[in-house]
């Protein structure tokens, strides 16, 4: 007992600490020239090891903190974990050179972070995460801004978007804070469209909240279910040729550029219009169709055959082959097939509905909403690595499937959010926590202690 005790505190200790050492290692490639040390540090095996250790953590921490009244909805995270598993076991067999490897093993962390989605369906943990990110990761972003791109903002601050839908629920002093933060990455890189959406679509969402009195469940369904169905609706529109969504250029007149940060960190101006994503979608069909993969994957030991940049692959696997793009959904295609891609969307589809209609408060439901847009942006971008805005995302799919986060109602939110600022608030959740029989079973003092170590 003593020994799991210790174990207990270790794990309550680690789990904190993790969102910082993601966050950090999401921007090291993205310091500027001539920032030796911190340059030094993006180490793919130092990464590794890093990305490993996160994963222990979490894949043990469930057996302390894991919310287990949500064994039955977990199911379908668990057989995608499985399948994930059985795509990477197939992949060592269709390793060949060096590269293939090394991609094997950094696609692999990518696939299993689902794992930490079993431990943020408990409302303390989940709080232990952005309480120790606003004391330490916040603040360090002062200084990152200095050396990294203004693209990368958006990245360092991603757990700030989750922030913004509970926005109602901060002080006025939190607000503000954290609308300044949203408008540092909106407005120092209009060309870094996808943060720009990340940042500004929970705004958007936020209208749920203040028509919360005139807008029903069943709208905020229609919502829900209409952000799953577009995205199906666009691609089947588009490879019929009937409109291409990412085409603008084509249905849009005029030049609509902004100013944005090119891959290699100069200022420059880029169109707000232009498709990048067409040719891609195109080559990954086009790879699975000729090479048979489509059902079962091609394993996230290879990526798609691609003519645009395979030919800079081809300089060091002999092979014009692209082991993953920027649209999440397709390295989700490429590496696990079909069958990955339905367990995907099962994941998203049953998070967002139990958010929508199984909760009592409107902070969850907006959080399901979220994830549905989430979905969408998947068809888009939001490439699923070892980075913390696809942590961040597992992170709300476990608070939808979270019982505990629920069954909270809007007063509980409010109490949860503002304890990632105040300690006072955390001191008065654990009182108000301690009451419930199961949660005493769970035992939360251990890193309930901790967030109050931290703010302190």
């Amino acid at each position: 007992m003593k020994k799991v005790n210790v174990n207990k505190q270790i794990v309550s200790h680690l789990i904190p600490v993790s969102i910082l050492l993601m966050t950090i290692y999401t921007v090291l490639p993205y310091i500027k020239p001539g920032i030796p040390v911190l340059s030094s540090l993006d180490n793919t095996t130092l990464w590794w090891g890093i990305s490993f250790l996160i994963l222990a953590v979490f894949f043990f921490s469930r057996y302390y903190f894991f919310d287990k009244t949500n064994e039955d909805n977990m199911l379908i995270v668990w057989i995608y974990l499985l399948w994930n598993v059985v795509c990477i076991t197939r992949g060592m067999f269709e390793a060949e050179l060096y590269w293939d490897w090394k991609g094997l093993i950094s696609n692999s962390m990518a696939l299993m972070l689902p794992i930490v989605m079993f431990s943020a369906t408990n409302k303390i943990v989940v709080q232990s995460l952005f309480v120790f990110y606003v004391k330490y990761a916040l603040p360090l972003f002062a200084l990152f801004a200095l050396i990294i791109r203004t693209d990368a903002f958006g990245f360092y601050l991603m757990p700030v978007t989750v922030m913004i839908l509970f926005f109602p629920a901060f002080t006025v002093r939190q607000r503000f804070f954290i609308l300044l933060l949203t408008v540092a990455v909106i407005f120092s890189d209009f060309g870094a469209r996808s943060n720009i959406l990340k940042f500004g679509v929970p705004f958007i969402i936020l209208a749920i909240y203040y028509l919360k009195e005139k807008i029903s469940v069943r709208v905020i369904e229609i919502a829900r279910v209409s952000l799953f169905i577009a995205p199906v609706l666009f691609f089947v529109l588009g490879v019929t040729h009937v409109f291409n969504v990412f085409n603008m250029n084509e249905y849009i007149k005029g030049d609509y550029v902004a100013v944005g940060t090119d891959n290699e960190g100069n200022r420059v101006e880029m169109s707000a219009t232009a498709d990048t994503r067409t040719f891609i979608y195109i080559e990954v069909l086009e790879s699975a169709i000729n090479n048979n993969y489509w059902l079962l994957g091609r394993t996230p030991a290879r990526g798609n055959d691609s003519n645009t940049f395979g030919v800079l692959a081809a300089e060091l696997t002999g092979r014009n082959e692209r082991l993953a793009n920027e649209i999440g959904l397709a390295n989700v295609f490429t590496w696990t097939g079909v069958m990955g891609v339905v367990l995907y969307f099962l994941i998203f589809f049953r998070a967002s509905y139990l958010a929508v209609n199984r909760s009592k408060s409107i902070y969850i439901k907006m959080l399901g909403i979220f994830i549905a847009f989430r979905w969408l942006f998947s068809w888009i971008e939001d490439v699923n690595n070892f980075t913390v805005n696809y942590f961040m995302l597992m992170i709300i799919l476990g608070i939808c499937f979270s019982h505990s986060f629920r069954k909270m109602t809007n007063n509980e939110i409010v109490l949860w959010a503002r304890g990632i600022f105040d300690v006072r608030f955390i001191r008065f959740q654990y009182a108000m926590t301690k009451k419930n029989e199961y949660d005493i079973d769970l035992d939360m003092k251990p890193i309930a202690e901790e967030n109050e170590k931290i703010i302190v």
